[in-house]
């Protein structure tokens, strides 16, 4: 790996982060991509990767932020003194950083051979409205299946509530509250009503477990506090354990129709990473299952992916009986604002 590809890859990171509201990992990617990193196994590790360390593949750069914030979030004295709340020099932040890298190589190490699994709660926003649509067109309740889960943080999506302007969707006591920038018409007020629900991810999480609760916490930008106040408020109510295994295969035995129950399928930034043969094996299945679907027992099939468009995420849900299509809008990737055409 020439140092040439490791700027790119951390400059990259940093433009994309200031770009979603983070100026402080701007300034740490930055740093990454253009200092000089002290010797040791985490420097020997990061610039002999084998393959694309960039943020459109393998993600070392956050791999890397998250394992420096998860120090902080364990009461590193060092990284706490140069971390947000407070405002720190390049020189200072840096030499800090570096001393990490080479103190505590073999933490840092652990988190580089996995990758990052932010399980962005405020991704439930556009989830609670598509549940008021739902529920206003079909009138029956809710069977949902969510492919790469992660924590299951936005499987429970039903017991948070959605707040535009006066108006409150979602759960009556919710465990938190979501407060979006919101553009475009408000959702129906029809409550979904969701009766049975399981998700699935490679790698799942436990958000009762400690060292897996940090996992979901240090991949949060430590500059945007109001995103870990709402992970903690999702970990404390967290209910469902997330099955382990491929998404598709496990989608498998899950298509079976269930009488007067909507099935919806959903995943939110993650079916882009599946490979692109269990895609077309997994549409494929879909668009079998929604052939025999009828209006005594529909489905539908929602996304909240990036389709290479420069505005957020696209929100798109696929109905059956019909096979209708429908462009609910567009999403920021972390959910600060959504524009509604539902």
């Amino acid at each position: 790996m020439t140092p040439s590809r490791i700027r790119e890859a951390f400059q990259f990171q940093s433009e994309s982060c200031a770009s979603l509201g983070s100026l402080f990992m701007g300034q740490l990617m930055r740093l990454c991509a253009t200092k000089d990193w002290p010797d040791g196994a985490i420097k020997t590790r990061i610039f002999n990767w084998q393959g694309d360390l960039g943020p459109r593949a393998q993600s070392v750069p956050l791999r890397l932020a998250g394992a420096l914030h998860a120090l902080r979030l364990n009461g590193h004295d060092s990284l706490t003194r140069v971390y947000p709340p407070h405002v720190t020099d390049d020189n200072s932040l840096w030499s800090v950083v570096c001393d990490a890298l080479r103190q505590e190589a073999t933490f840092i190490g652990t988190w580089i051979d996995s990758a990052p699994q932010t399980n962005e709660v405020r991704r439930s926003a556009p989830l609670i409205a598509l549940g008021h649509w739902l529920a206003g067109r079909y009138d029956m309740p809710l069977r949902t299946s969510e492919l790469g889960a992660s924590g299951g943080l936005n499987l429970h999506w039903d017991r948070y509530a959605l707040e535009i302007g006066d108006h409150s969707f979602g759960a009556g006591d919710p465990a938190m509250t979501l407060r979006p920038e919101w553009r475009g018409p408000l959702p129906p007020q029809t409550a979904p009503n969701v009766v049975a629900r399981a998700g699935v991810d490679l790698n799942p999480l436990d958000p009762s477990d400690p060292a897996d609760a940090l996992r979901l916490q240090a991949y949060l930008w430590p500059d945007q506090p109001e995103r870990l106040a709402l992970t903690r408020a999702a970990i404390a109510a967290a209910m469902t354990q997330i099955d382990q295994g491929d998404a598709i295969d496990w989608l498998a035995g899950r298509l079976t129709h269930t009488p007067n129950t909507v099935h919806l399928i959903y995943s939110t930034i993650a079916w882009q990473y599946f490979p692109v043969e269990k895609q077309k094996i997994g549409a494929g299945m879909i668009d079998a299952a929604g052939a025999k679907a009828t209006m005594a027992h529909p489905m539908a099939w929602f996304s909240m992916e990036n389709d290479g468009g420069t505005n957020g995420a696209a929100l798109t849900v696929r109905l059956w009986p019909g096979n209708h299509t429908v462009k609910l809008g567009r999403a920021d990737f972390h959910g600060r604002w959504v524009d509604w055409n539902g």
